[in-house]
């Protein structure tokens, strides 16, 4: 029998990814932000709110964090998500505004908690610091100078989008940008 502690190792993140509509308008967002301030890391993902930060895994053993994610997004209801405005992390990243809702909130919340004790996957940053739900547009590649500049032509924009999410993301890192692995519908019974 394999052990599927050896073998090759992959990387992936947990993410909630907004409706076709809105990851469009995003991604011009982000190309904007390639073509006009030189910064382009921020399009090596489609748009997306993370909820567990990137972690190595054996690809040997994908079918159990598979079965597991399947397992939790069974036990989640849907909830609403809201993007207004723009924010930022001085000085190098800019971002579409995610409201700190309680429902997405608890969701990040219980997703890590049933990742370590299920399969030991722990980011120990995010444990330390709280949750701070966004969706980038301008990423770590801005030059301080750059971000200024962008950020005083994006403080004041408006975006509002207010939608229902009803599945978790697993994204998978290909060598040169993150892409869509599998999807995990929340439990749409309750």
């Amino acid at each position: 029998m394999n052990n599927p502690q050896r073998g090759s190792k992959k990387r992936f993140f947990i993410a909630l990814l907004p409706p076709e509509n809105v990851q469009e308008e995003a991604t011009k967002i982000k190309e904007y932000f390639k073509e006009v301030y030189n910064s382009k890391a921020a399009l090596k993902s489609p748009p997306h709110v993370t909820l567990q930060p990137p972690f190595e895994w054996y690809m040997e053993a994908l079918p159990q964090l598979i079965q597991e994610l399947n397992h939790f997004s069974a036990s989640q209801q849907p909830f609403s998500m809201t993007l207004n405005g723009f924010a930022a992390f001085k000085p190098r990243v800019i971002y579409i505004n995610v409201f700190k809702t309680s429902e997405l909130l608890t969701i990040q919340k219980l997703l890590m908690s049933h990742l370590e004790s299920s399969l030991n996957i722990v980011h120990q940053v995010s444990k330390n610091r709280p949750f701070s739900p966004h969706l980038t547009v301008g990423f770590r590649d801005l030059t301080k100078s750059k971000f200024y500049q962008a950020w005083s032509e994006f403080e004041t924009k408006e975006i509002y989008h207010e939608f229902m999410v009803n599945k978790i993301t697993l994204l998978i890192h290909n060598g040169k940008k993150w892409e869509i692995h599998s999807e995990y519908n929340l439990n749409l019974k309750k």
